[in-house]
């Protein structure tokens, strides 16, 4: 059966633990200089004391500061936090841009058409593996290169508001999750993240982040002339801003996909620090024939390991005729290793 995670259950996990601690909902932060109204103490005489009253507010702040040593006590007694998608589901996603037909399957066709096709593809997932439930997502890029430097020369352009607004209905309105992808350009996501902070406070929107066109370390390049490149920082810096997002506002973790197909577009992977808050996906985002994709997965996500995995197929790019072709759900699941969690189509 195909899982969906509606975002009214996924803030109910999220709050999991303070449920589960039988307390009652925190109340409106005092003004300043007020405290929290306290017990009445018990009578002369009385036989039992009225219990001590819960300090809400404290458990909230207390909530809200969590660093990533508390996450990870947490994750290690219960295997993930409350409302982890990942490993107990496997995402997959359309993807491109739903004001352009050249950048993948979403935005390419008619929306109504593009879901039934959707729809089929995510019924032949649950029926490769039954074992386990079936994610839908929709990954639109958001902050998108540019062929042209604009104004501030950085390459790079973001979706309006009213984009953004509308790809989040798709999505709910089909029961998906949602991705923001960032093709920085010769930007930085230091720069370009907090401008989708807005979006990622909402417990059903994730995020990826592209080294192929990220680009501020190759001055002079225009987008799509070489690969570009990230460093274990910045994927460090991106999950440190997912977690505190996380904390704050008390979601569920947050998927991280990293796209990458070849070795330099992340550096220093073994310098990737996880932390509970975030789960990241390594995705193989090359296309060509059936050998050159596993070849990639295997030399740049199976051996250079992360946490979780990813694989992209596209429609137009991964070649059809005989003896090539797009691989099958049940190819992937049969030669790949491990078995990817997180299924992109473009």
């Amino acid at each position: 059966m195909i899982s969906f995670l509606p975002r009214q259950a996924i803030v109910a996990a999220a709050l999991g633990l303070l449920a589960a601690a039988s307390l009652p909902a925190c109340k409106t932060r005092p003004a300043e200089g007020e405290t929290a109204a306290s017990g009445t103490a018990a009578a002369d005489g009385e036989t039992a004391a009225k219990p001590a009253p819960i300090d809400t507010i404290k458990i909230k702040m207390l909530a809200m500061r969590r660093d990533s040593l508390k996450a990870d006590s947490i994750a290690k007694k219960n295997g993930q936090l409350p409302g982890a998608i990942l490993p107990g589901h496997r995402i997959v996603a359309f993807y491109g841009n739903i004001r352009s037909k050249g950048m993948g399957i979403l935005g390419r066709e008619p929306k109504e058409q593009m879901f039934r096709k959707f729809a089929g593809v995510l019924k032949e997932w649950q029926a490769a593996d039954p074992s386990i439930p079936v994610q839908p997502a929709l990954h639109n890029v958001t902050i998108t290169a540019q062929g042209s430097p604009g104004k501030d020369g950085k390459w790079r352009l973001m979706n309006s508001k009213a984009t953004i607004e509308e790809v989040i209905s798709w999505a709910r309105e089909h029961h998906c999750i949602l991705f923001l992808d960032v093709q920085p350009g010769h930007s930085t996501l230091p720069v370009e993240l907090p401008k989708l902070e807005p979006y990622l406070k909402q417990p059903d929107i994730h995020l990826g982040i592209d080294p192929e066109f990220s680009l501020a370390t190759m001055p002079g390049v225009r987008p799509n002339q070489r690969i570009g490149t990230l460093d274990a920082k910045d994927v460090n810096f991106t999950i440190n801003f997912l977690a505190r997002i996380v904390s704050e506002n008390h979601l569920p973790p947050k998927v991280l996909t990293v796209h990458r197909f070849t070795r330099k577009m992340i550096t220093n992977y073994k310098n990737i620090k996880l932390d509970p808050r975030v789960q990241v996906v390594m995705h193989m985002d090359g296309h060509g024939e059936p050998t050159l994709k596993k070849d990639s997965y295997h030399d740049y996500i199976q051996t250079e390991p992360v946490q979780y995995t990813g694989f992209k197929l596209f429609y137009e790019y991964d070649p059809k005729p005989a003896p090539h072709h797009m691989m099958t759900p049940s190819e992937i699941l049969a030669q790949l290793t491990p078995k990817p969690l997180y299924i992109q189509y473009q």
